[in-house]
């Protein structure tokens, strides 16, 4: 899918939290949601750090990873961020591998 249709479609995946009748959420806010936000690329950031690999949010409706030679990638879901990655990294991940939190942990 080209980034355009990224954009036009729907943002209300299962895994948002957001605000629904009957439902709770903590984020009823827009600066809730922009400091939840904020909160997942600092973890995701730390997390792809090893790979000299930048996140971030893009037009606050799909996601941008950044690689070390200026490659980008936009995804709408975070469940296509190590893909993404992979993929700009030019090989698989494993973010479970020892040598790869020791990394984290460094």
């Amino acid at each position: 899918m080209c980034a355009l249709c990224g954009i036009l479609g729907c943002d209300d995946h299962w895994t948002a939290a957001v605000a629904r009748e009957g439902v709770y959420s903590r984020l009823t806010s827009p600066q809730a949601h922009r400091a939840e936000a904020a909160a997942r690329a600092r973890v995701v950031n730390r997390a792809l750090a090893p790979l000299r690999i930048t996140f971030g949010d893009w037009q606050k409706r799909s996601y941008v990873l950044r690689g070390p030679t200026g490659k980008t990638a936009i995804f709408e879901g975070l469940n296509h961020l190590w893909a993404e990655a992979e993929a700009l990294a030019g090989r698989e991940i494993d973010p479970l591998d020892p040598a790869y939190l020791d990394r984290l942990e460094g």
